[in-house]
């Protein structure tokens, strides 16, 4: 990676130009990446949640990701104060952050989620015989989940959010469907090739299109590594990742939100596009990209222990310009500073702080 020093003058102007698709207007291409808080008690945004928001869409990011918040169904969670996406009191929550969000002029997308067989915390709350994945799901219970999805897209669009984002990545549910070691279904669901394993998210990103309607934007996460596998790649080769990505467009995604851990770390061999360079290429859809933006080292080496400090934005910029991505998604930058989009925007650099493990349990 080039540009590692923050404080050198930087032309960061192309971040900031508009970006437009159907119904959905954002200030500048910066996009607070959904990052799980566990500050939820009782399961239901509380005046917290929404204050912690609020600052983000204050400090100028076009638009938030909210951080992984569970569709209902069984086995849908593995930690605590996790935040619903149903229920009467986790509605009214939500309702209250969004409603904040757009009162400081900011745009906002849940992000739905169902953990599937994700490891447990072992002071989580959920029962063993809960766990839901492609093993033991019946195929009324996978349609019971698409259709969960659905209804809390269609709750998003009622409550005011101006996008709909689907967690398919970093081994939870709909990753697990498309992954051939915990997806080793014999019916429509299964199949022996990635594309085959498309199935269960083509069915829920259809729930939430016709949930949604034409015009509200649907943004699809997926990632090619595991947790505890970084090296994994779920489509070897850009064929492959066709094959995998095309059925998804057709079912309706709008926006790919490609997560890799340092994103300026090209994904196949003989080219230096990164994830989301490639996803574009392949679909012509926009992209998100994400993965240690604007940080020294990544999140896994924070929680044991490193500190990441500030990088500057010109390969960054560069690669946006060249057109790879449309949209950057910032995380721990925006984790332990709420102003940073306004800092990098106005040259202030010298103001970036450090991010440390005792970092991320902010909250503010």
């Amino acid at each position: 990676m080039t540009d590692r020093d923050p404080n050198k003058h930087e032309d960061v102007s192309a971040l900031f130009r508009p970006f437009r698709l159907k119904g959905l207007t954002l200030e500048n291409r910066l996009v607070m990446a959904p990052m799980t808080r566990q500050k939820s008690p009782g399961n239901a945004p509380g005046e917290p949640n929404v204050a912690y928001y609020a600052r983000r869409a204050a400090g100028g990011v076009g638009l938030i990701l909210s951080e992984g918040t569970v569709v209902e169904r069984p086995g849908k969670l593995h930690l605590r104060d996790v935040p619903h996406f149903y229920g009467d009191r986790a509605l009214d929550g939500w309702k209250k952050v969004i409603d904040a969000v757009h009162r400081e002029g900011g745009k906002m997308a849940p992000q739905l989620w169902h953990v599937g067989l994700a490891q447990r915390n072992p002071n989580g709350h959920e029962e063993p015989a809960d766990l839901e994945g492609p093993a033991n799901m019946s195929r009324e219970d996978v349609q019971a989940t698409v259709r969960a999805y659905g209804k809390a897209a269609g709750d998003a669009k009622r409550l005011g959010f101006d996008a709909i984002e689907l967690h398919g990545a970093h081994g939870y549910l709909i990753d697990q469907f498309f992954y051939e070691v915990t997806n080793q279904r014999t019916d429509e669901y299964g199949g022996k090739t990635l594309a085959e394993r498309t199935r269960f998210a083509v069915e829920v990103l259809e729930a939430v299109r016709e949930a949604v309607g034409p015009e509200m934007v649907v943004i699809l996460r997926l990632s090619q590594w595991k947790i505890g596998a970084y090296d994994h790649k779920m489509a070897k080769t850009p064929q492959e990742m066709e094959r995998w990505l095309s059925p998804l467009v057709d079912a309706g995604v709008d926006i790919f939100h490609m997560s890799q851990r340092r994103y300026w770390e090209p994904e196949f061999a003989g080219s230096d596009l990164n994830t989301a360079g490639w996803a574009k290429k392949i679909t012509g859809k926009p992209t998100i990209t994400v993965g240690s933006v604007g940080l020294s080292g990544d999140l896994f080496g924070n929680i044991s222990g490193e500190t990441s400090v500030p990088q500057g934005l010109g390969e960054l910029v560069r690669r946006f310009e060249r057109g790879d991505f449309d949209l950057v998604a910032v995380g721990r930058s925006l984790l332990s500073d709420p102003a940073w989009v306004e800092k990098i925007k106005a040259g202030r650099t010298h103001e970036l702080t450090n991010f440390t493990r005792e970092s991320l349990g902010q909250y503010f």
